[in-house]
């Protein structure tokens, strides 16, 4: 590791698997940016992405051409050294979108180094699940599992979620102020991550 390396900001992205397109308020958003803002506590520069703004083609290769956006999306992840998938829970799964980003992100097992090792590999993911139903431990369980596949480090204590009454219509977007827990895992989540990705950069994995 050079000095320039152990020098240059963490950076971090947020993939937002919202349904709802822009300008639509999003509390899946809103917990991202949440996630950013605890991570620039700890000297990560970040931004989000709302997916569905943008072409994502169905399929699980890096380019699946025909105006397909993920190779800009996916560049975006590589220059990255924290990933967080932000979703929200329908019919106790992860939204469609969601879906969509971890199979195009299936490609990384594919695209090894010369040494083996996945683009991925080295970098840090963390989760943040929103719903108005019981599921959040069910759905944070499926994307790591999947990101942990392509080569994605998860921290200790790597998700934040807000799961409503079952049945209810309050959003966490309404919430005013936020549920302190979930303030306290999200802060966490941010520290863990920060933590993480410094100690895999300044150390890789062995080929």
């Amino acid at each position: 590791m050079d000095d320039t390396t152990s020098t240059t900001p963490l950076r971090a992205l947020v993939l937002c698997c919202t349904l709802k397109a822009t300008p639509a308020p999003s509390s899946s958003e809103l917990l991202g940016r949440r996630v950013l803002g605890a991570l620039e506590e700890h000297d990560v520069q970040g931004t989000l992405v709302r997916v569905v703004d943008h072409h994502v083609a169905f399929g699980v290769s890096t380019d699946e051409g025909d105006g397909d956006e993920w190779p800009l999306i996916r560049r975006q992840v590589l220059d990255a050294d924290i990933l967080v998938i932000a979703t929200p829970i329908w019919m106790g799964q992860p939204a469609s979108v969601c879906k969509v980003v971890l199979e195009r992100l299936d490609a990384e097992l594919g695209e090894t180094d010369d040494e083996g090792r996945m683009p991925t590999s080295g970098k840090v993911a963390g989760v943040a699940v929103v719903g108005n139903e019981d599921g959040a431990h069910h759905v944070c369980a499926e994307v790591f599992q999947a990101l942990s596949d392509v080569g994605f480090t998860i921290p200790a204590n790597g998700v934040t979620y807000w799961v409503g009454e079952a049945m209810q219509s309050t959003d966490y977007q309404d919430l005013d102020p936020e549920p302190e827990k979930t303030a306290g895992t999200t802060k966490t989540l941010a520290a863990n991550a920060a933590h993480l990705a410094r100690l895999l950069r300044g150390s890789a994995y062995p080929a």
